[in-house]
């Protein structure tokens, strides 16, 4: 039972402690540490990630209005914002990737059988990047343009969850492509990605692995049609070919013959152009899995929303990606949490709940569950009308 517990001590049990704590010793989170543990770090970061705090300030001012509540949430006395801004300044932000890591290998497991809405027995990855822009002048090391810094997360998403499954943070000025060398293709999976990661010699890589990728194709690209398959034109298929390229250096960096897909959205009237090195798949499942890339969008859209870009809580590379990794890491948490529990809820529909509900004494259920209207009691008959004549 957890009556008399709060939403976000509820949350904190789902974490797998023992193994922070493990992360912990490996990167001296907590060495000559008197005043803010790495776990009261972690949970109250995790609170601003959940509620949307949009400064230490902020932070520090919503704890210590529940002081009765503090040590039920796993806190030992109020937060203090000098404090927790020296702990993401100086504490390794690798402690929070490992953090993730392991709960991102928890959340896979969870999600190993889940459908996606596609007759496909392959695991799906959709690959993108989103661009974060921040001031040059508070953040001089995230270099992007001359007047303007970034930084740039590279996002491998399972669709089955859907969950990351790789990260990756760096300055805006690395290349889509490039994200492609820190992959270890795994045979038989099927990597969705856009034309930014168009370079045929890293998707030959894949190939070699064994595994299929779908991409679109750049207008300039210079083949020659070695075949037709039949397309299914009421479907939306204009045309299902086998190419071969000519342009010197792309035959000579992807040497096999390639399958390119012209579609024609029935919806929007749009036409796209597809190259995947898969020829088994129907021409109308390629199209699909291109849609389905559109998760790791609603992923990216969640990031920013809940990251509040613009009120980062430390200027470093150290404090940004500790906030960039801990926020991962409630997103993961709560798809396991929801995943666990059987909810019958979307994850936005989860972390709002929670981001107004954190600090309610409530079965974590309860609280979760759709409200049943009929169910809700009826205004007494005695109710005054404001607008009785």
């Amino acid at each position: 039972m957890n009556v008399g517990r709060t939403l976000f001590s509820q949350i904190m049990d789902f974490l797998p402690w023992t193994s922070f704590e493990r992360l912990v010793t490996r990167y001296g989170g907590d060495v000559r540490v008197r005043k803010l543990p790495c776990t009261e770090q972690f949970r109250a970061m995790a609170f601003a990630q959940m509620t949307y705090r949009e400064s230490l300030r902020d932070i520090e001012a919503c704890l210590g209005a529940q002081p009765a509540k503090l040590y039920g949430m796993g806190f030992r006395k109020a937060v203090a914002k000098s404090t927790l801004a020296d702990a993401n300044e100086r504490r390794d932000w690798r402690l929070w990737h490992g953090l993730a890591v392991i709960l991102i290998g928890r959340a896979r497991k969870l999600y190993a059988h889940s459908d996606i809405g596609l007759d496909l027995d392959n695991t799906v990855y959709a690959l993108d990047s989103t661009t974060i822009d921040l001031c040059l002048s508070l953040f001089p090391w995230a270099s992007f343009r001359s007047t303007k810094a970034a930084v740039k997360m590279h996002t491998l998403l399972d669709l089955r969850g859907p969950v990351p499954s790789f990260i990756h943070v760096s300055t805006g000025k690395m290349g889509d492509a490039l994200a492609l060398d820190l992959i270890v293709p795994e045979a038989g999976a099927i990597y969705v990605m856009d034309r930014a990661y168009l370079d045929f010699a890293r998707l030959y890589v894949f190939t070699q692995a064994g595994a299929f990728f779908v991409t679109r194709a750049k207008r300039n690209m210079n083949f020659h049609r070695v075949y037709s398959h039949t397309a299914d034109k009421p479907a939306g298929i204009i045309a299902d070919q086998t190419i071969a390229l000519d342009g010197f250096y792309a035959r000579k960096d992807y040497p096999l013959y390639l399958r390119r897909v012209r579609f024609s959205d029935p919806e929007t009237g749009k036409k796209l152009v597809f190259l995947t090195n898969n020829f088994a798949l129907p021409a109308t499942t390629i199209a699909a899995l291109y849609k389905k890339r559109w998760q790791v969008e609603l992923f990216f859209k969640w990031i920013k929303q809940n990251l509040r870009i613009k009120h980062f809580f430390g200027t470093s590379e150290n404090a940004v990606k500790t906030q960039i990794w801990i926020a991962v890491c409630v997103y993961v948490l709560a798809a396991i949490i929801k995943k666990e529990l059987k909810l019958d809820v979307s994850l936005y529909t989860f972390l709002q709940i929670l981001s107004v509900r954190p600090l309610e004494k409530i079965e974590l259920i309860q609280a979760l569950q759709k409200a049943d209207c009929d169910s809700l009691p009826l205004c007494p008959a005695n109710q005054l009308n404001l607008f009785d004549s």
